[in-house]
């Protein structure tokens, strides 16, 4: 039996795809389209919906929000059409690591939370709506968007265990680990008590 059902060129393949995808930036193509500045001068310099909402157009965060979001969703979907589950799971990945660390950017991109969210809808949508009620439930109890992004991924392979998704566990323990790495400053001010609260 192979360890992938997938031909490792194929896999290849599917990988540069998903990273050259996810490696889009939404959120400064946006910003620059409505006139709202450069936003890697804007607030933290992130490229994700949080800081595009900090320029003061809600609109704007959403469609950044929405579009990073169909980043992994459109890769891992796409590639599972044609190719699989492997291809799928594999592209999801590199669509999210594109997202974190753009070529265009010179690797510096998003924390990539909306990216993994949409991923895990599209891989298995019980698994990412329980991840995406996760979200809300930390982020309407604590009011700390970082706390709720940990939360949702960090109990990712957990809702894949109980809700029928084995085959992902692996991938879920990657996101979860890359995820905290791109939150390590905001998980040094939540061990200080420093870390803002939303609508702050």
């Amino acid at each position: 039996m192979p360890i992938f059902e997938t031909s490792l060129l194929a896999l290849l393949i599917w990988a540069v795809l998903g990273y050259l995808f996810g490696s889009i930036p939404f959120g400064v193509i946006i910003s620059r389209a409505m006139g709202l500045g450069n936003l890697r001068d804007i607030g933290s310099g992130n490229i994700g919906a949080t800081n595009v909402l900090r320029t003061g157009s809600k609109p704007a965060a959403l469609a950044t929000l929405i579009l990073d979001g169909a980043k992994g969703a459109i890769a891992a979907l796409i590639a599972r059409a044609m190719a699989g589950e492997d291809a799928a799971q594999i592209a999801g990945l590199m669509a999210l690591i594109g997202h974190c660390y753009p070529v265009w950017l010179k690797f510096k991109g998003g924390k990539g939370v909306a990216t993994v969210l949409g991923l895990l809808l599209a891989l298995n949508f019980p698994v990412g709506a329980a991840c995406c009620a996760t979200w809300v439930a930390f982020a309407a109890l604590k009011r700390i968007s970082s706390l709720a992004a940990l939360a949702a991924v960090g109990t990712s392979t957990f809702w894949m265990s109980i809700l029928g998704y084995p085959e992902g566990f692996l991938l879920g323990v990657i996101l979860t680990i890359l995820i905290f790495w791109r939150h390590r400053t905001n998980t040094s001010r939540l061990r200080a008590g420093t870390e803002p609260r939303i609508g702050k």
